[in-house]
């Protein structure tokens, strides 16, 4: 376990202490404060934080139509090369509550130029409007929807590779158990796998709980916000999974200042214990949504090379 992992975070995360208490503010109040962090990170001046996308990239919004809903994508394509491409489908964090999948620009433009690839990031729906499952579903409807129309998207459906961060990564964590042997890899970031009452109980909360990305109120907000009454929150966390076997290949990257970091080693370690590879990799001096702010957090560039090369092994024809 993480415990005793504590430090400073770097100093430029800590202009991003979320003080608000989440878990005292009305539907209507979260639903306000997720729009304008969505703004702010979108603007010219959020890019300081989030980082620009790489030149080597396009990027197009579309929409696809899902039964009963349209679930909105963020598109990136390398400017030139090969077809047909891999294709990485890439979960947001935000605690099913916030975040878009441009907050994920910075990463998943260089994924697309330099693996290369398609990447679509995937903007599934959030509590407390929609409760899970339903971003759970909107992120498997979104990949069979695209695979079986492989040919219009130019990718390739025999390498396909899922990633996540934080909530996002339940989501690709949970759609890897689903989709099984379809997949060729799947890269978890900072992921929360664990959405039961316990999910405060690993030790890497107490010890990081003065983090200053991931407020612990925000947690608990994201918990009661979006797991429904009555709702067995074991069916959304991965950890729990009785049947871990003949899954794809895992990479999960974890921040020594996280509050959720033992989440991720706990259920690297249960991969393995299952016969599934799984690479698990600590940045130390990391905090929580460490790849959505490299310009404050010096490690999101080598993590972003490890992951590139992880999916590059994994993808490549």
């Amino acid at each position: 376990m993480l415990a005793g992992m504590t430090g400073r975070a770097p100093l430029g995360t800590r202009i991003l202490r979320d003080s608000r208490d989440w878990a005292a503010m009305t539907d209507d109040e979260v639903i306000a404060a997720r729009d304008a962090a969505n703004r702010a990170a979108s603007s010219p001046a959020g890019r300081i934080v989030t980082g620009l996308p790489d030149r080597g990239a396009r990027i197009e919004n579309a929409a696809i139509d899902l039964p009963g809903r349209t679930v909105r994508v963020r598109v990136h394509r390398p400017r030139s090369g090969r077809r047909p491409l891999p294709l990485i489908l890439s979960f947001h964090g935000g605690g099913f509550i916030a975040g878009s999948a441009v907050q994920n620009d910075w990463l998943n433009s260089r994924l697309a130029a330099r693996c290369p690839a398609v990447v679509v990031g995937v903007d599934y729906r959030l509590a407390p409007e929609h409760k899970l499952p339903m971003p759970v579903e909107d992120g498997y409807d979104t990949l069979v929807r695209i695979v079986d129309d492989a040919a219009a998207w130019g990718i390739d459906p025999t390498a396909v590779a899922v990633m996540g961060e934080s909530a996002g990564g339940t989501i690709a964590a949970l759609v890897a158990l689903r989709a099984r042997k379809a997949l060729r890899a799947q890269v978890l970031n900072y992921p929360c796998t664990d959405w039961t009452a316990s999910m405060l109980d690993y030790p890497s909360v107490a010890a990081n709980a003065d983090n200053p990305t991931l407020p612990l109120s925000r947690l608990r907000a994201a918990r009661s916000l979006s797991v429904p009454a009555g709702f067995d929150a074991r069916t959304v966390s991965p950890v729990t999974s009785e049947d871990l076997a003949d899954l794809p290949p895992a990479l999960v990257i974890t921040a020594g200042l996280d509050p959720v970091a033992d989440q991720g080693r706990t259920y690297a370690d249960l991969l393995r214990e299952h016969g599934t590879a799984a690479r698990l990799t600590c940045y130390a001096k990391a905090t929580h949504t460490f790849l959505s702010t490299p310009h404050l957090v010096p490690a999101a560039r080598p993590a972003r090379r490890e992951i590139l090369t992880f999916l590059r092994e994994h993808l490549a024809p």
